[in-house]
């Protein structure tokens, strides 16, 4: 699945269009490295957000197409 609809459909970030404008901006890492909207995400990758005030560090535990609600905090874990 792509960076981008993964940070969309967990509900990570609001809009894909936004998602797709933090890869391109720099803002989001995958182990370290910067990636484009288009980077192929896989489980158990490690994935950075940077915002303007501070970071946000997670690992994705699952990949679906669509979620509820409900279970989109269960498509990652926070690491720090």
């Amino acid at each position: 699945m792509r960076i981008d609809k993964f940070l969309k459909v967990s509900r990570i970030l609001k809009r894909r269009t936004v998602a797709s404008d933090a890869c391109k901006g720099g803002k989001v890492s995958v182990f370290g490295k910067d990636v484009k909207p288009s980077y192929t995400l896989k489980v158990g990758d490690e994935v950075e957000i940077r915002f303007g005030s501070g970071a946000v560090k997670f690992r994705v535990l699952e990949l679906k197409e669509s979620v509820k609600k409900e279970d989109a905090q269960k498509m990652y874990e926070i690491i720090a």
